[in-house]
């Protein structure tokens, strides 16, 4: 009779457990995010979601191509790492089926050199590196233009180097991985940087960038990303509620001092 108890007991003892691994296992959100400053931020949540029974695990990418790869095959339950633009340009070009579920930040894209002080200084033929995902030249040729070293074509859309119809110093352009950018600061004239990149690089847009998008009125926010049929989940949501918090806003604000912008 007592090796029935103790059998019986051994047993609960395993159902319990495998419960409540069950659970824990249910309640952590898998999400992928760059390193600056989206992981940051998603460290700075972590206790408080905790608190509310979500396991936050981050995985950190150094590039834009897989969190979504990973994020569509299900490898990761949401990801942390793009802008809105680059979201809805990679559903496209590559048939995923992915949906913000919350916008938190503005990152400014800025130009940075190690060889010129001013835009004025650029000589005929000089090297311009610029991030080669089909969003973001559209977004640096904008930024170009703006900035008066290219005139672009009417257009709708997306832009290439071919919507370019005055180039007066006659640039050459070289687009790279965004991430290799930083460290072809020295090797180009000119080179045009995401700002997550340029803050893993040690570069301070504010001090460094030689000029920037602006703030106002920019379309690139930052999203947290799910698969869609996903956008319900209870543990999402909650991760979702606490990027768009207040206390994420002061943290943003005093952390990255204007280099990173509150989108909310």
């Amino acid at each position: 009779m007592k090796k029935f108890w103790v059998l019986l007991v051994s047993v609960l003892v395993a159902v319990l457990g495998a419960a409540c691994g069950n659970q824990s296992k249910e309640n952590t959100l898998v999400v992928g995010a760059t390193q600056v400053p989206h992981a940051e931020i998603l460290e700075h949540i972590k206790p408080q979601l905790e608190k509310q029974g979500v396991n936050l695990e981050i995985k950190v990418f150094t590039d834009y191509v897989l969190p979504n790869k990973a994020l569509e095959e299900g490898e990761i339950d949401a990801n942390y790492f793009q802008h809105i633009v680059w979201l809805q340009t990679t559903n496209q070009e590559k048939g995923y089926h992915l949906k913000d579920v919350a916008r938190v930040h503005l990152e400014p894209m800025g130009a940075y050199s190690k060889k010129i002080k001013s835009v004025d200084q650029l000589k005929n033929g000089a090297k311009i590196a610029i991030p080669n995902g089909t969003s973001e030249i559209t977004r640096v040729l904008q930024l170009l233009e703006k900035n008066g070293l290219i005139k672009l074509n009417e257009h709708q859309g997306e832009i290439t180097l071919k919507n370019i119809v005055e180039n007066p110093k006659n640039l050459q352009f070289e687009l790279l991985e965004a991430s290799a950018l930083p460290r072809m600061i020295n090797e180009v004239d000119l080179a045009v940087i995401n700002t997550n990149y340029a803050l893993q690089a040690d570069l301070d847009p504010l001090k460094d960038a030689l000029f920037m998008e602006e703030k106002d009125q920019n379309p690139y926010v930052n999203v947290l990303a799910v698969k869609q049929g996903n956008e319900n989940n209870p543990a999402v949501k909650k991760l979702a509620e606490a990027l768009t918090s207040p206390e994420v806003k002061k943290f943003i604000e005093e952390k990255y001092k204007g280099v990173v912008v509150p989108a909310f």
